[in-house]
């Protein structure tokens, strides 16, 4: 018997559900109390750095942060689609992406709210949006990492055409562009290369047997293991990969001679979440520095968006950032699933 409800009604009542159970999840997970405080954040940020700083956050507010991270290979990607999902019923209050692309798109869908502070009357232009729907802070850059024993500084690659090069060929590694910043480092190609020139580049990768594996780390890891002697990656996963110990370093990944992608963590208000005064709050934590300051000093080592907040090595400091429009990478991002994957699978 049919039930004359429409696909929107079937599709509002799916994502309610998801949200009902996703809402007790947390709660469980955490044992809060009704009386207790607590905000919930979805967090693509890499878990290992993350949860430290929320349990710090925690212990100094009472406030119990029911947080849900997501997988390496679906970074940021499955909680975009989450918000998306759950736009008629939030369940969270705040957005920690480990990228700026994502939270740029669902700032245009109108997912997000507005957020302003002390914290951010003076941010960076570049790393905000005009609105206040997202801020922009503990910055990544996209590199070349390659394997000390096999590769010598001098000669290894410096930029996206060194690639291109027949003696790397089979030598080569990257994750699939389809979530996290390679998606966003490829769709950056589109951006100040052209899409013409972007897909020689996605060609010659393709003809120089480039290795697809699950994420950046996986492709760090195939450096240690053997199985390739390059590969590109984000600066933080070759810092994970040293401080394991492995004989590996990296070059900026420079594009043409413009400089590295520079990729910023974002927080951003979910629009309609369930406790905005809760999210402004942790809003606040987050951007105030003192979470930059402990990105800064972690094995991620991030530059801080607002140097005024934490001294930062000059080893660790991003020498030359690619001048690029944010807005116009997320628009290429659609793009550089597509013909990364049409051309180099």
């Amino acid at each position: 018997m049919r039930s004359g409800r429409s696909p929107a009604f079937l599709l509002f009542t799916i994502a309610a559900t998801m949200a009902g159970l996703l809402t007790a999840g947390l709660s469980c997970s955490r044992g809060s109390t009704p009386s207790t405080p607590r905000v919930v954040l979805y967090c693509s940020a890499d878990r290992v750095y993350a949860e430290p700083i929320i349990a710090e956050y925690e212990k100094a507010t009472g406030v119990d942060v029911l947080a849900l991270y997501d997988s390496e290979d679906a970074k940021t990607v499955g909680l975009a689609k989450r918000i998306r999902a759950e736009a008629r019923a939030p369940v969270a209050d705040v957005f920690w992406s480990s990228e700026v692309f994502h939270t740029v798109r669902l700032a245009r869908e109108g997912l997000l709210a507005p957020y302003a502070g002390a914290e951010t009357a003076d941010w960076p232009r570049h790393f905000k949006d005009p609105d206040g729907l997202w801020h922009g802070f503990a910055l990544r850059a996209r590199v070349i990492a390659f394997h000390t024993g096999r590769v010598k500084a001098d000669e290894a690659p410096r930029r996206l055409e060194d690639l291109l090069d027949a003696r790397w060929k089979g030598r080569i590694a990257m994750a699939k562009p389809l979530a996290g910043t390679t998606q966003g480092d490829v769709a950056s190609w589109f951006v100040h290369y052209g899409p013409q020139r972007a897909e020689e580049m996605l060609r010659g990768l393709k003809a120089n047997q480039v290795k697809l594996v699950a994420g950046n780390s996986a492709a760090v890891r195939m450096l240690s293991e053997g199985r390739a002697d390059v590969c590109l990656t984000d600066s933080d996963d070759v810092y994970s990969g040293q401080r394991n110990g492995w004989s590996i370093a990296f070059h900026y990944l420079d594009q043409g001679g413009a400089g590295a992608l520079v990729i910023p963590n974002t927080a951003a208000m979910i629009k309609g979440g369930p406790d905005p005064e809760q999210g402004r709050k942790l809003m606040a934590f987050l951007l105030g520095g003192q979470v930059e300051r402990r990105l800064a000093a972690s094995d991620s080592h991030n530059t801080p968006v607002r140097l005024d907040v934490a001294e930062v090595d000059q080893a660790y400091r991003i020498p030359r950032q690619l001048e690029v429009d944010y807005g116009q990478v997320a628009d290429h991002l659609p793009t550089a699933v597509e013909k990364g994957m049409e051309i180099l699978r």
